[in-house]
């Protein structure tokens, strides 16, 4: 069976940054297979991407991947 990752993110869909990330993983394995559980959870909120993680985990297959992206510095400035 391919691999399977299950993605979910608040980086929107009006820009490059899903589509990256996506092309990076595809570098690594290019046999994977994405399914997009949502990129559209508001910015910052852990608690509504873990809603949305805990609804829709147990429809996947076993040793499904799920990457879980909520970045409270997307769009901000970073102390670095």
């Amino acid at each position: 069976m391919r691999p399977v990752i299950a993605f979910l993110s608040d980086f929107g869909s009006r820009d490059h940054y899903v589509a990256t990330m996506k092309g990076v993983m595809l570098g690594i394995c290019p046999d994977v297979t994405f399914v997009d559980i949502t990129h559209e959870i508001a910015p910052h909120d852990v608690l509504d991407g873990a809603l949305e993680l805990c609804a829709s985990y147990k429809f996947f297959p076993a040793g499904t991947i799920f990457l879980a992206v909520i970045d409270p510095g997307v769009g901000s400035a970073r102390r670095g």
